[in-house]
């Protein structure tokens, strides 16, 4: 695994070991990039089940202002640690080490405001997708900055919703057995 462009282009990541933490194949996080490529230079871009840390390293490394990783799983912090260190990130990111849920509800109460958020739980945890996205498109919704996308990455074989609450899907990108899923949030009139 490494990183795919920008600052940091070819330098080597880690991942945690085992099989509890599926990091996002190069091939397709050079997808997503080069789709999110008009959108990253001084995003902020939110790291939902960031596992590795390696797609809020990548837009860091593409000119993302911030990126804001979130994990709670200990060896999976470890792993984004030592990605971020060896790297030489000494700043422009924030860890949030507690579930995804928690996280959003306490940066949202803080009033941050993501460009791009992306998610990519475990494969196996389906409920995840759906109580993420829910939360997103509703209780969180005012975490996103006008013209907001939201991508999840998933199996194919899991069919999301078009909608949960504000977000709606727009844009679906397959790759392998793999799918991005591209929602939009609304802009406020």
């Amino acid at each position: 695994m490494r990183v795919i462009a920008g600052q940091f282009r070819s330098r080597p990541l880690t991942a945690p070991i085992g099989l509890d933490t599926r990091p996002t194949s190069d091939r397709l996080r050079e997808t997503l990039f080069n789709v999110l490529a008009p959108r990253i230079a001084g995003s902020v871009f939110l790291d939902l089940y960031a596992g590795s840390g390696a797609v809020g390293i990548e837009a860091l490394s593409r000119g993302a202002q911030q990126a804001i990783f979130v994990e709670n799983a200990e060896p999976a912090l470890r792993v984004i640690r030592a990605n971020l260190s060896s790297l030489g990130i000494r700043g422009d990111y924030a860890l949030e080490a507690r579930s995804t849920s928690a996280a959003l509800k306490r940066l949202a109460a803080a009033g941050t405001v993501a460009d791009l958020v992306f998610l990519d739980p475990p494969y196996s945890s389906t409920a995840e997708y759906e109580s993420t996205l829910t939360l997103l498109g509703g209780d969180c919704s005012q975490l996103f900055a006008p013209g907001a996308i939201v991508i999840a990455e998933h199996l194919k074989k899991l069919d999301l919703a078009a909608s949960y609450g504000a977000l709606h899907r727009f844009r679906i990108l397959k790759q392998g057995d793999s799918i991005l899923s591209f929602y939009s949030v609304p802009t406020a009139d």
